[in-house]
């Protein structure tokens, strides 16, 4: 029975792309501290998220896991390199290799740290071009999960995020039912009944004919891929502003995804 959980990261794990009613981001982390939370007494759960958008892997070591450490919680998810990754030039070896002593730091404190995937980005106009160096990536954190008995959150193996409607209008982050699955197979990783199937087909879409295709295409780089260049040619991250949601009441998250449903 997990009654403290932790979660550390980036921009997937603080929420981004799953608004509450106040515009401030929920997401998979703060829906699976539900499903955990569920399982206790009232009021009988801790729950810390630290995650902030757009931090690479030794700014999550810097910030995130001293603190994570210091709560000693009975569950840590641990999701960080991916903006690394996907920097031109970056070695998924070398990445592994820093996320691997984070991991070992986290599992000395930590009751059950559960390590994340990337995604499979066949489908992500910006990033399908680096599949093969994420899968690499992938790789290597399966391997790191083996070597210290960490419950892996497969991100890559979950087919039905491969659907648009899982994705927020950036195509960079996923949607409210994007997180909601992920939130879903990670209760499954941990062996907890959950309330609907990840895996659960989604109901068919009408046909888009090519003008609207290339309309869309031509709204999303616009509103969302050129400032993201902008971002990365200033060397600013999304995150530079942003601070971590910290301490959540599951009740309080519970009432805000009420409130949007």
């Amino acid at each position: 029975m997990i009654g403290s959980y932790v979660a550390v990261g980036d921009s997937f794990t603080e929420g981004v792309g799953d608004p509450g009613p106040d515009g401030a981001f929920v997401g998979w982390a703060d829906r699976f501290a539900v499903l955990l939370a569920d399982r206790r007494p009232e009021g009988d759960f801790g729950y810390t998220n630290l995650a902030v958008r757009g931090k690479l892997l030794d700014q999550i070591v810097a910030d995130q896991v001293p603190r994570a450490m210091a709560l000693k919680p009975d569950l840590v998810s641990f999701c960080a390199g991916g903006n690394d990754i996907i920097r031109p030039g970056t070695d998924p070896d070398e990445v592994a290799e820093r996320f691997e002593r984070a991991v070992v730091r986290l599992t000395e404190v930590a009751g059950t740290v559960m390590v994340t995937t990337g995604f499979d980005t066949r489908g992500v106009p910006v990033l399908k071009h680096l599949r093969g160096k994420i899968a690499t990536y992938n790789g290597h954190v399966r391997a790191i999960a083996d070597r210290y008995g960490c419950p892996v959150l497969d991100l890559w193996s979950l087919k039905t995020v491969q659907d648009r409607r899982a994705w927020d209008g950036d195509r960079l982050h996923l949607s409210a039912e994007g997180h909601t699955r992920v939130a879903l197979r990670a209760g499954q990783v941990l062996g907890l009944p959950v309330p609907a199937d990840p895996d659960q087909p989604w109901p068919p879409l009408p046909h888009r004919g090519t003008l609207e295709i290339r309309r869309d295409d031509v709204h999303w780089a616009r509103e969302y891929l050129v400032p993201w260049i902008g971002r990365r040619l200033r060397g600013e991250s999304s995150g530079d502003h942003v601070t971590a949601k910290g301490t959540l009441s599951p009740d309080d998250i519970k009432m805000r995804i009420s409130k949007v449903a």
